[in-house]
């Protein structure tokens, strides 16, 4: 059985606990001066993206479901943790109202709609976190996989969902908070948001599920059902002539990774303050497929490699030249698929495997 933790994996995880303990003790102990808040919240936010884009190489890089919808898998976990973030707020909004949040009371809403009720248990809401993607997967996934479509067909039409919940949470009367979404959090479990402290231990959450996301994902493209996930990919019809149910293995992984991307988006949600409709674009699930061919399809440590790398360019780019950033994105996504087909990851472990191999004038002397 291949080892659930190998050496690229055991390479990244050890980096992600240095950077783990490093981050808040360079906040906390130096009151910001070392690694400053903004800073905490902005690598809390790369971990979210690299979770989220682990969640797709499950899918795409071993079962070659390539998925152009997993936006919104992202965003409803994201809006199922603010609404809790919503109903913690209470009678401290601008209206002061208990029981509905300030854009119900703008909207002149009586009551609150019946899909808020249980959101303000936090447990409630962490349940909702991965059911509502979970859901949402299986039945999308059951008539797609069920009606065999696959290939490019496969990706329209989950671009197609996301893009139509996008359009739905727009709206006023949906009860979302429309355009503007939700915001304006005050607390997370009684903990002030907007603290230094909190700040990090939500960056320390984050770190801890990224790495149990990993894990898990090696768990099971290690076993013997990832050997299946691959067959799938490889040779769907074949796998298929062989007699295994090909729509449950690949409902299976697909509500798994929905499941994790909604996590992904829970924790996003406190550290950037807000959810909106914008996070269904379709153009976000687009950049995550980049995020994922650039680190490495199938790597799963590449993907979340990916994510940040991609993260951390655009932060930098959007900053000295905004109105480049997409022909920049373009471009790199162009240049991986044509120079890097291994990605990023491929990339630098060949690059150590020319160092480690002696030179041909070596070899011909040891011989």
């Amino acid at each position: 059985m291949t080892s659930l933790i190998d050496r690229r994996m055991g390479i990244f995880l050890a980096g992600l606990f240095v950077l783990t303990v490093a981050v808040p003790i360079g906040n906390l102990a130096f009151d910001g001066k070392v690694v400053p808040s903004y800073i905490v919240s902005l690598l809390g936010k790369y971990l979210c993206y690299a979770l989220l884009a682990v969640a797709l190489d499950m899918v795409w890089g071993f079962c070659g479901i390539l998925s152009l919808g997993h936006g919104a898998f992202f965003a409803l976990g994201g809006y199922a943790m603010g609404m809790h973030l919503m109903r913690e707020i209470g009678d401290r909004g601008v209206y002061a109202n208990p029981d509905l949040p300030d854009f119900m009371v703008f909207l002149s809403w009586d009551e609150l709609p019946w899909f808020w009720m249980g959101f303000d248990n936090f447990w409630f809401a962490s349940l909702m976190v991965m059911l509502v993607p979970g859901a949402l997967a299986f039945l999308f996934g059951w008539f797609a996989f069920r009606s065999r479509v696959t290939g490019v067909y496969l990706s329209i039409i989950t671009q197609a969902m996301t893009y139509a919940l996008q359009l739905a949470f727009f709206r006023n009367e949906m009860g979302f908070g429309g355009n503007n979404g939700l915001t304006d959090f005050k607390d997370v479990l009684g903990f002030p948001i907007q603290s230094d402290a909190t700040r990090a231990g939500l960056f320390v959450c984050t770190a801890i599920a990224l790495a149990l996301g990993l894990l898990i994902a090696r768990a099971i493209t290690t076993s013997k059902l990832g050997m299946i996930l691959v067959c799938i990919r490889d040779a769907e019809s074949r796998t298929r002539f062989m007699g295994y149910r090909v729509e449950g293995y690949k409902l299976f992984i697909f509500v798994v990774s929905a499941m994790m991307a909604g996590v992904a988006g829970a924790l996003y949600t406190p550290q950037v303050g807000i959810i909106n409709p914008g996070e269904f674009s379709p153009a976000n699930s687009i950049e995550i497929v980049i995020w994922v061919a650039l680190g490495g399809r199938g790597t799963l440590v590449g993907a979340a490699l990916g994510a940040i790398l991609v993260a951390l360019a655009k932060t930098l780019f959007t900053g000295w030249f905004p109105e480049f950033w997409l022909f920049a994105l373009g471009g790199l996504f162009i240049l991986v698929t044509l120079f890097l087909p291994k990605g990023v990851l491929g990339l630098i472990e060949e690059t150590f495997a020319r160092k480690k191999k002696p030179a041909p004038a070596l070899q011909e002397a040891k011989a």
